[in-house]
């Protein structure tokens, strides 16, 4: 059944809205998503802050017009397309689709039931190619991490030299009173 006009307007509100908000947009093509795949790719996204989102891409292409970023055409990607909205973290969203195809591999010859179609990061519009290798990338919090491990590592080990001569002061007082008694 078609959608009224006040719908479609309606569509075009919450995808402004999200697109908004949004540090990154990953399209994706989806073929054959079961319903149970399906709540789990958005549950998912959910706890990373992002959110799968459907519509007919001649109301993404409205959504997206007042961006005006050059070689975007939502109407001209292939076959039925998802935006997915990062909210917290630019990586997430391809990472997450990333891990979803793993979980869910190709059988017997059939298509992907998900895969890249492009993308938006910092208001550019950018290849399936270049999301495929922006989900290669940690998470900010393994890159928090990284950099916590890189900046504690010199004093960790200025810390251990300091016990390294303390342990042998010990381990030479130790021999002294032994060669005493």
């Amino acid at each position: 059944m078609p959608k009224t006009k006040q719908q479609k307007k309606e569509i075009l509100n919450n995808l402004s809205e999200k697109i908004s908000r949004a540090k990154a947009v990953v399209f994706a093509r989806f073929r054959g998503l079961g319903v149970r795949e399906n709540e789990e790719l958005r549950k998912k996204l959910k706890q990373e802050n992002s959110e799968y989102f459907v519509a007919k891409k001649t109301l993404m292409d409205l959504a997206f017009k007042d961006l005006k970023i050059d070689g975007l055409e939502p109407r001209e990607l292939e076959g039925r397309v998802a935006a997915i909205f990062g909210y917290d973290d630019e990586v997430a969203p391809a990472r997450i689709i990333k891990d979803f195809k793993k979980e869910h591999p190709v059988e017997n010859g059939q298509e992907e039931k998900i895969d890249f179609a492009g993308g938006i990061l910092e208001n550019k519009f950018i290849s399936a190619e270049k999301v495929k290798e922006l989900s290669e990338l940690p998470s900010k919090q393994e890159l928090y991490a990284k950099i916590v491990g890189s900046i504690n590592a010199p004093v960790s080990g200025f810390v251990n030299v300091l016990a390294g001569n303390i342990r042998k002061l010990v381990y030479v007082l130790k021999a002294i009173e032994e060669k005493k008694n």
